[in-house]
């Protein structure tokens, strides 16, 4: 039995802990930062990706809905591959439904993620008294992770920007290029 306080520290950390240990997901988000960039467009995508996720994250874990783990873990790996080509659309200057409206995209594939997080929550068990809280509590931490996330690679990239950084055309593709990758081998 926990305090609410210590439900609160708890459940935020995990939150935390699971978004900036969950390769997949955060890899989903790179993804979509390599497609849009930067401004509105960005705030928009990211905040279509967390009301998706949250909405299946509250529903698997009340128990309104299950999802199966082998074909949702292979249904987040293929968002993840499915990043991979958008990335190089954007490269070579082309358009898709996904680079005109990439928080369509996102909120389509962030109801798969939540009910990925739902089975990170679920696993770590849940205090009865306290699931709404807990829920909540986890939910706001995987945010902020996510949004550390974000904020780190935007200001890796201002930095690489101010300073002059000049990568060579294969270290720039890296990351769109590990995106698609990874997908592809999770998926496999």
């Amino acid at each position: 039995t926990q305090s609410q306080w210590e439900v609160m520290g708890t459940y935020i950390v995990e939150g935390i802990r699971h978004i900036l240990f969950g390769a997949d997901h955060l890899l989903f988000v790179l993804g979509l930062l390599l497609i849009v960039g930067s401004g509105w467009m960005l705030v928009k995508t990211i905040t279509a990706f967390t009301v998706a996720h949250s909405i299946t994250l509250a529903v698997a874990t009340l128990g309104l809905e299950q999802a199966p783990a082998l074909p949702l873990n292979a249904a987040i790996a293929l968002s993840i591959l499915f990043l991979g080509p958008e990335i190089v659309r954007v490269w070579r200057g082309e358009t898709s439904l996904t680079i005109r409206h990439p928080w369509v995209v996102a909120f389509a594939f962030g109801l798969l993620h939540g009910f990925g997080f739902a089975s990170g929550l679920s696993s770590m068990g849940l205090p009865q008294a306290e699931i709404p809280l807990a829920l909540l509590l986890f939910n706001v931490g995987v945010e902020l992770g996510q949004l550390a996330f974000v904020l780190l690679v935007l200001l890796l990239e201002r930095s690489f920007r101010v300073l002059e950084v000049r990568w060579p055309r294969a270290v720039q593709r890296l990351p769109g290029y590990a995106v698609g990758t990874l997908g592809a081998f999770w998926t496999i």
